[in-house]
């Protein structure tokens, strides 16, 4: 005999996080229901707010609550530089750096042709406007230094160049195949100050 049918549910829906298996998911909707009710609710509310509240800035396409997100909205920012990055998470870490005071542009995603993810799927066309719209100077590319994120990294130079638009590679001071949301602050900060031209980072 299982568990009743709205906890065998709630036990489903937690499957949901990112590795959270089976047995996971089932210490987590005991432990909620048996020793912290409250905070079952406040995290029932909190997710439906956030369902609700949250969209997609319509300029870098990172989570904000307002159509035009209050970074992009900032006076003080560099408008002439677009950092773009995989997700959000990536640019939290790059801000935590305090060592770049341009823009963002969020793809959500990398390019991953055989988990049917492509161009459209991580917004490049929006990207492309962006850059054409604000006359970026620079574009930084900050997706990780993973295969598919050097895929990305590539193919959004190809279509950045073919527009004379100059690109540049966050420095690899960030360790081959790590995400930015697991590197340090200063070894993040020294990959942007160290970045170069893209396509000259095997060189010499």
């Amino acid at each position: 005999m299982g568990p009743p049918n709205s906890l065998a549910e709630l036990i489903q829906s937690l499957r949901a996080l990112p590795g959270v298996g089976p047995k996971s998911a089932q210490r987590m909707a005991y432990h909620l229901l048996q020793h912290d009710r409250a905070g079952a609710k406040r995290l029932g509310q909190a997710l439906e707010q956030s369902l609700t509240r949250i969209l997609h800035c319509t300029l870098c396409n990172d989570f904000s609550e307002l159509p035009v997100c209050p970074l992009c909205s900032s006076a003080t920012r560099n408008t002439r530089q677009l950092a773009v990055v995989e997700m959000p998470t990536d640019l939290l870490m790059l801000e935590h750096t305090q060592s770049y005071k341009g823009l963002y542009f969020v793809l959500m995603g990398r390019l991953s042709p055989l988990d049917g993810i492509g161009p459209r799927e991580i917004h490049l066309d929006r990207l492309l406007q962006r850059v054409e719209h604000d006359a970026v100077d620079e574009v930084i590319l900050a997706t990780n230094f993973t295969v598919e994120g050097e895929a990305t990294a590539h193919a959004i130079a190809e279509l950045l160049r073919a527009r004379g638009i100059a690109v540049s590679r966050i420095a690899r001071g960030v360790p081959v195949g790590g995400e930015l949301e697991h590197i340090d602050s200063g070894t993040l900060a020294q990959a942007l100050l160290d970045r170069r031209q893209y396509g000259r980072m095997n060189e010499a």
